[in-house]
């Protein structure tokens, strides 16, 4: 029999391991011995497989402790009685082997396991022909682990797991247990300090908030890899993103101001960027996050799509449809920082497991959050693998990674003497940059055919070239510069834009060092910002005249497109996300043109190989004029690999030049294509007569041919060449 001291550590929940006192144990004398734990039954009886009576179990502690003899080993269930009167038939969980198989305990531990999810949280599954669920999360530091939820009345002394010492994982497989069962872990630390339950960091589902809650879910098979999807994320397609907080995007007001679900949202948000000619939407963070202030960018399910719209296979029939029209999804994706929410990740098993123990490296003073620590191998683990889940599992095309540039440097935001220099006395944060190239190549190896974005915003050098070639190995980077000179320049009055030209073409100076992706993002439009709209200067009709101008010269220039929602039809008002788009405007014709001429942008731009193929060549770029400052006029010719060519002209004053000679490359016929002033946008319709311009033989800014357009005011044109 065993020791009542140990029997009373089980009782009271403090015994570390479990599986050495519970479930089946033979002796000596060829007999087996049977302990179970099991909190308001009065009678326990072990089963055979065809239900006949193996043995009682006696009772050996008021709170539910059970012992007895069986002659023979091998399988039982148990017949217990409860306190109430009632009867069931249950299976023991500590009659179970291990879960973790000897290869996935080896690879956690080392750190290279490519899909940890998979042996981690939470995953339905059959043993020895019974089902239930494995529960295994990794909290190497914690002196007991236990699994709480609804199935045993959230009683953390009823299912304490087993560590594999190995790999500091806890596990248990819990029979009967199956998909939506609300579950978390209760910790115990070494200090004895009983913590507050954790969700699943690998869950796959969670409550919806402000419930916490992590919910057992099935793991999602892997979407086959798409030669189409390959081709429609290449670097020389067409890339126009939608950038999307589904929470704002549209509501239903006469149902409660709901969000919409997956479902009205494949209805209804997928046919409409079809419509408007994106390829792509982004997302901003759908990953589980317990605050809507956040937008998601402050995330504790780095598994699970947010239940705000629907379960994890409610996301999954989106990205399915949004493929089935031709769009992409992207996903803002955040390993930069976490919450320190107590059910999350912070502390997690009594000690600084998941970030930097230090805060001059673990804390991030702006955004009063905690940073993951990227030397440790299991915590590059969790976020390499979260990568690598959202574009397998669900099928997403790519990741826009937030915040690297917070990543990149220890001192980012931080003053002097409070960052940690690097083993080179350097800012540089090496252990997330290794972190980086590391997520990037087994995204490259495992998922050829997505994409990572880096949203960075310093100079760090070749963001987005491979790592084999000494860069972090991101496909595209974020044109921040040219974003912040752009903005300011279409702020100022068109009369004082001619001492500030160098803000629209110093872009160009550096265009070709990254693949970059000219971005008019939420950002934007925020913390008092206002909307683009109410930054351009003038009457109400200059200003819709210089933002369509604007887009003009967006679409025109190299890089691909990224336009923040509502931004499409000239939204008036500062983005709020816990209402809808002011989707009545369209009502307005300005709006209305304004959202015209963004559909038609993408249109010529998918259509046009010049504006797309050759984004990041300089022999698809060529200044015709770029110095005519004092009448704020800019020409460039696009160039797309088979000689097709694109000639653009942009004015940024409310001057309409009549009769002008623009230097082209090549002889023959300049069409036009699109006019940003066309009255079908809201402009004043002026443009060239006949909409096409026959080239002449008269030397032009240095070309030996030249055409004579008219140019609108505040207004920019696209001209395609035909021989």
């Amino acid at each position: 029999m065993l020791e009542s001291h140990v029997v009373d550590l089980v009782c009271s929940g403090r015994h570390g391991d479990p599986f050495a006192v519970l479930g089946p144990h033979p002796d000596d004398q060829g007999a087996t011995w049977v302990r179970v734990f099991l909190p308001g039954a009065v009678a326990v009886e072990a089963l055979g497989v065809k239900g006949g009576r193996r043995g009682k179990l006696a009772l050996r502690h008021p709170d539910g402790f059970f012992e007895g003899k069986l002659r023979n080993g091998g399988y039982y269930r148990l017949g217990v009685t409860w306190h109430d009167g009632a009867t069931s038939v249950i299976e023991d969980p500590y009659r179970f082997g291990t879960v973790l198989g000897e290869m996935d305990v080896w690879l956690l531990g080392e750190g290279s396991h490519l899909r940890p999810f998979e042996v981690l949280g939470a995953t339905p599954r059959t043993f020895d022909g019974v089902a239930g669920t494995a529960f295994a999360v990794w909290a190497p530091n914690a002196e007991r682990v236990s699994i709480v939820g609804d199935f045993n009345f959230w009683d953390g002394r009823r299912h304490p797991m087993r560590l594999r010492r190995e790999c500091g994982v806890w596990e248990l497989f819990l029979p009967g247990v199956g998909e939506g069962a609300r579950y978390k872990f209760e910790i115990l630390s070494r200090s004895g300090e009983l913590l507050p339950l954790k969700a699943d960091p690998y869950a796959r589902q969670s409550e919806l908030r402000p419930a916490t809650a992590s919910v057992v879910a099935a793991m999602p098979l892997p979407v086959a890899a798409s030669a189409q999807r390959q081709h429609a994320n290449a670097l020389d397609a067409p890339l126009s993103i939608y950038e999307v907080h589904l929470g704002s995007w549209r509501r239903k007001p006469e149902d409660g101001n709901r969000w919409l679900n997956w479902d009205e949202l494949a209805d209804e948000l997928i046919a409409y960027a079809q419509d408007m000619g994106f390829t792509h939407l982004e997302l901003l963070p759908v990953s589980e996050h317990p605050f809507d202030g956040s937008w998601g960018y402050q995330p504790l399910g780095m598994y699970a799509p947010t239940s705000r719209f629907g379960d994890a296979e409610g996301f999954r029939r989106f990205v399915d449809r949004a493929h089935e029209a031709g769009v992409g999804v992207l996903l803002d994706w955040v390993p930069a920082h976490f919450p320190g929410d107590a059910h999350g990740l912070a502390q997690f098993d009594g000690t600084h497991l998941y970030e930097y123990a230090d805060p001059r490296e673990g804390f991030h003073n702006d955004w009063n959050s905690l940073i993951y620590n990227y030397g440790r191998t299991e915590v590059r683990n969790f976020l390499v693998g979260s990568a690598l889940y959202w574009l397998e599992r669900f099928g997403v095309d790519g990741l826009r990674v937030d915040a690297v540039a917070s990543m990149l440097y220890r001192d980012y935001s931080r003053k002097a003497g409070e960052w940690i220099p690097n083993v080179h006395g350097g800012r540089e944060n090496l252990e997330a940059i290794a972190f980086l190239k590391r997520t990037n190549e087994v995204i490259g190896n495992e998922r050829a055919q997505a994409v990572t974005i880096a949203e960075e915003s310093t100079a760090f050098p070749a963001v987005s070239r491979p790592t084999y070639a000494g860069g972090l190995g991101f496909h595209y980077k974020w044109n921040m510069g040219w974003m912040h000179d752009t903005l300011q320049y279409m702020s100022r009055e068109p009369v004082h834009r001619r001492f500030h030209h160098g803000e629209m073409t110093f872009g160009l100076v550096y265009a070709f060092h990254e693949n970059f992706i000219l971005p008019i993002s939420h950002d934007e439009v925020v913390h008092g910002k206002g909307s683009l709209l109410g930054k351009m200067p003038g009457d109400r009709w200059q200003k819709f005249a210089n933002l369509r101008a604007y887009y003009g010269f967006m679409w025109g220039h190299p890089g691909k497109k990224l336009l923040f929602m509502g931004c499409e039809f000239a939204q008036e008002a500062e983005w709020n996300h816990d209402q809808s788009l002011d989707w009545h405007l369209l009502a307005d014709d300005h709006h209305a043109g304004t959202q015209r001429l963004v559909r038609d942008l993408n249109r010529l731009y998918r259509a046009s190989p010049a504006l797309h193929t050759r984004d990041f060549s300089g022999d698809g770029f060529e200044w015709i004029c770029h110095d005519a400052a004092d009448e704020s006029l800019l020409s460039f010719v696009r160039r797309g690999r088979d000689g097709e060519l694109m000639l653009v002209v942009c004015n940024f004053t409310p001057v309409v030049r009549q009769a002008y000679r623009v230097g082209v490359p090549a002889a023959g016929r300049w069409i036009e294509r699109l006019n940003t002033d066309s009255g079908y946008y809201g402009g004043s319709n002026v443009g060239t007569p006949f909409g096409a311009a026959a080239s002449e033989p008269q030397p032009w800014q240095g070309r030996s041919q030249s055409i004579v357009v008219t140019i609108p005011p505040l207004a920019t044109v696209f001209f395609e060449w035909t021989a």
